[in-house]
């Protein structure tokens, strides 16, 4: 994270939350500084380190440590989760079709996948609830990741005892879309039109629609092509799942809290921080241009349709219908269909 990055966020916090203020004891001398307790924050998600491990650097004892840290995670849900969780707002499904063409996969909108994260100090009632074989607890996260490591889409909670499938059916990754309220996203492949983007995905997940996945035992050199670019573009999720572990190293070691409220805090700040460095790292973010991200190549186009709404949810009866075209396992098979021959047609000619 750079530094005025960080400075910008101690600012923030300091403005909006007393206890970042500095403040003077009973007998008049100063108190702790909001930078040192963003410091000491920042540390604790950085090193993933016991609380008491900033004492002689920031001189704080163990417990003001865990306070600053739950205060810190709960500021930045509070003031920068609107804007870093959001869903994708028009002109950001423009900028993720676009780069999705230009990859060879026109209506694709990101990656999809789950990870697994250790509780340590998992409660031992809930320990078989969190406890696939003979692992140790852990809590899933899923998420959502596009090709420069934004992180669009999270659901957090979920035992270790479930697998993608289990924790999909609990997600809301397509409230959106059933409740009709996501802007509408139309696409061609192959001469054929659809309106529903998609995912990729690995190979547990369902045949549907929305999800496209690889070809286990490609037969043919389009087949293969196909597999080749499909793994390599969905390793996206992975990568974002990487990166986001190697930047907070708490999220990689085992939890250490014994609240599970506490530690989906911390990984939902975790995930704010990343796209707030991913934002801050990105070269080009004031050099897009919206209107170049209405058409791709030329071998497919994508449109995002600006009317829709966001206040008035559809009827049951659409809802119940436009879940049923989610999960159309005749559209997932053409399209992936499609897939295969425009990926031959755009990157056939290329040596492996």
């Amino acid at each position: 994270m750079n530094k005025p990055l960080f400075m910008k966020i101690v600012d923030h916090l300091s403005n909006e939350f007393s206890f970042f203020r500095q403040k003077k004891d009973a007998a008049g001398r100063p108190g702790l500084s909001g930078l040192q307790k963003c410091t000491a924050a920042i540390r604790l998600l950085a090193y993933g380190t016991a609380a008491d491990a900033v004492d002689e650097y920031l001189r704080l004892g163990d417990s003001t440590a865990r306070s600053c840290l739950e205060h810190f995670v709960e500021g930045i849900i509070y003031l920068f989760g609107e804007e870093y969780l959001r869903r994708p707002t028009p002109e950001d499904l423009r900028r993720l079709l676009y780069f999705g063409e230009n990859r060879g996969f026109p209506g694709m909108i990101g990656s999809i996948d789950c990870m697994h994260w250790e509780w340590k100090n998992c409660p031992t009632a809930w320990k078989g609830q969190y406890t696939r074989g003979a692992g140790k607890p852990t809590i899933v996260l899923e998420a959502v990741a596009s090709y420069d490591l934004w992180i669009w889409h999270t659901f957090f909670g979920p035992p270790g005892t479930l697998n993608d499938i289990n924790v999909l059916d609990r997600s809301p990754v397509f409230d959106d879309i059933v409740q009709g309220k996501a802007p509408k996203v139309n696409f061609s492949v192959n001469g054929r039109d659809y309106n529903l983007a998609y995912y990729l995905t690995d190979g547990i997940y369902p045949n549907w629609a929305t999800f496209i996945k690889s070809i286990p035992l490609p037969e043919g050199p389009k087949a293969c092509k196909f597999a080749k670019y499909q793994e390599a573009t969905r390793k996206d999720v992975e990568r974002a799942f990487g990166v986001l572990q190697a930047r907070f190293a708490i999220i990689k070691n085992p939890a250490l809290f014994w609240d599970k409220a506490k530690i989906g805090n911390i990984m939902r700040a975790c995930i704010i921080l990343h796209n707030m460095i991913v934002e801050d790292e990105r070269v080009e973010k004031t050099q897009y241009d919206l209107s170049d991200f209405q058409h791709g190549d030329g071998h497919g186009s994508s449109h995002v349709s600006q009317n829709y709404s966001t206040d008035m949810p559809s009827n049951i009866a659409d809802m119940m219908g436009t879940r049923k075209k989610i999960k159309d396992k005749q559209v997932h098979q053409q399209l992936q269909a499609d897939l295969v021959e425009h990926i031959w047609q755009k990157f056939g000619d290329e040596e492996d």
